[in-house]
């Protein structure tokens, strides 16, 4: 099959690459679209040091498994974990200490033709949902994960940096529990898609710090903590969803000094993003900048690496 693979070095795109197969406990999808997220461009410069496909963003077709899911149309979450631990007997699979991570940690992810993904890691996707809508769901899930961790009472005055994918996401998400959301960026373009949606926003060149009852830093930089830490009140909530390759080096003397509270935050359940999707309370077809093939995978990450590139996807044809 086609994959495009990282070696650790260099980018290719494989013809030869072996198919996925059959195991116990897993079913084969035929991928039919694949996004481009930040995690993946981090991975290319370091992040992981994983080596092999990547990709976690994906929606499919079952091929092979079960009868209940073969033809099923599914979107599948990127944790495998071993179902035996502690972890996973709490339901927090995705913190399962021996987990693989699609694309990431020991598993081939979604930037191939198949992909094998354990049963109970896929979600079948409502009928009025389309491709170009259900390749969202992971990082849409990452977004509604915030409101898993922190629920938000309306008007609380929230600011998100970054107007990447995952920050226009996390906009959307809180702003649509009645937050009172200002995104900050630096793309007038992306700033100007969600004013549109009646969110606030603020360009970083002209952002003046004020404290607020929750941050949600969604930069993939190192210099967006620093903003985010002076933009959060005492005893305010700061929301951490960046994962970079570089090393921070930064004092946190302030958020002790502060009392601030301090969430990490990754992936969430598809549930809510399924929902959000085939209720059209959120707006991702927008974000979408250009769709490849996969054989000209190599092209689609060079232009996901543009700064004002939002959303590149690959589709297998």
């Amino acid at each position: 099959m086609r994959a495009l693979h990282w070696d650790g070095q260099s980018l290719q795109v494989r013809s030869t690459y072996p198919e996925p197969q059959l195991t116990p406990g897993k079913a084969v999808v035929k991928v039919a679209l694949a996004g481009i997220c930040s995690t993946d461009l981090q991975i290319l410069r370091g992040y992981m040091g994983f080596a092999g496909v990547p990709g976690h963003e994906f929606v499919g077709t079952v091929v092979d498994g079960p009868d209940t899911l073969r033809g099923q149309r599914v979107v599948g979450e990127i944790n495998f974990a071993c179902g035996a631990c502690a972890m996973c007997a709490r339901d927090l699979q995705r913190h399962c200490p021996t987990r693989r991570v699609m694309g990431i940690l020991n598993a081939d992810g979604s930037f191939a033709e198949y992909l094998a993904v354990p049963l109970e890691n896929l979600h079948v996707v409502p009928e009025n949902v389309t491709d170009e809508e259900a390749v969202f769901t992971e990082p849409l899930a990452a977004a509604f994960e915030v409101l898993e961790q922190l629920p938000l009472q309306p008007e609380t005055e929230v600011v998100v940096f970054g107007d990447g994918k995952l920050g226009l996401l996390c906009a959307q998400v809180l702003h649509s529990v009645g937050a009172r959301v200002t995104l900050v960026g630096k793309h007038p373009d992306k700033l100007a898609l969600m004013r549109g949606l009646g969110i606030a926003t603020e360009m970083v060149s002209r952002w003046t710090a004020k404290s607020v009852d929750v941050v949600v830093e969604a930069t993939g930089s190192t210099i967006g903590l620093s903003l985010a830490m002076a933009a959060v009140r005492p005893r305010g909530t700061l929301i951490l969803k960046s994962t970079v390759a570089q090393e921070h080096a930064l004092s946190l003397a302030p958020l002790v000094i502060n009392e601030v509270t301090v969430i990490g935050s990754r992936c969430g359940r598809f549930p809510p993003a399924l929902h959000a999707l085939a209720h059209k309370q959120v707006a991702v077809t927008p974000l979408i900048t250009a769709i490849y093939s996969l054989s000209d995978g190599i092209a689609a990450v060079n232009r996901a690496m543009e700064p004002e590139v939002l959303k590149v996807l690959l589709r297998r044809v």
